[in-house]
């Protein structure tokens, strides 16, 4: 069944004008827990020249991907794939460009790790892994929406819960990444652009 989700639609234009500064021109950009399948539609649509590989772990949302990918029929959107990012066999063995919309926060830490450690043998030196959703930075006030979405989350499950840029930069040291970005975004989120060492 496709599903849909308000603030994908709300964030998906502004993503999109960040994703123009930072993806390849041509490549395969591979799309890590890809949800309604929205965004996916999305970006195929508004770079037509980039091959778009969705993914999920969730059946839901990988039957919701490919309601949206039936109905829309761009040449350039592949049928979802299942794919957990915590896991070790990754069903995209090279991508120029990887992609992950509001997942680690919504996560265990082992999903983030997990990752960055298979986004260090997927992509090639210099291409991007960009992540966006709320965050966290050392030396800056916290808003309190942002506070009490993280109470929010952790009530959910202790695991979950937004993250500090510098654990995600301190991760990217370790598996061969420099963060190259950080972009502002609409609803007190962040765009973290990560290239490949």
């Amino acid at each position: 069944m496709k599903r849909t989700s308000p603030s994908a639609a709300r964030n998906s234009a502004p993503i999109a004008d960040v994703l123009a500064k930072e993806l390849p021109e041509t490549g395969l950009v591979l799309e890590v827990a890809s949800g309604t399948g929205e965004h996916a539609v999305f970006m195929a649509a508004r770079f037509p020249a980039l091959q778009w590989q969705p993914t999920d772990r969730d059946p839901a949302a990988l039957e919701s991907i490919a309601s949206w990918v039936r109905q829309t029929g761009y040449a350039n959107l592949a049928a979802p794939l299942e794919l957990d990012a915590k896991e070790g066999n990754w069903p995209v063995v090279r991508a120029d460009a990887l992609l992950c919309i509001n997942m680690v926060h919504i996560s265990p830490w082992a999903a983030t790790q997990g990752l960055f450690e298979r986004a260090s043998q997927v992509l090639t030196t210099g291409a991007p892994l960009i992540l966006y959703g709320p965050s966290f930075e050392n030396g800056k006030e916290a808003v309190p929406s942002n506070l009490a979405f993280d109470t929010s989350l952790r009530s959910r499950d202790p695991a979950w819960g937004i993250r500090y840029v510098s654990e995600m930069d301190d991760l990217a040291e370790h598996t061969g990444f420099v963060r190259t970005a950080r972009h502002h975004m609409p609803a007190n989120n962040l765009t973290l652009v990560y290239r490949r060492k």
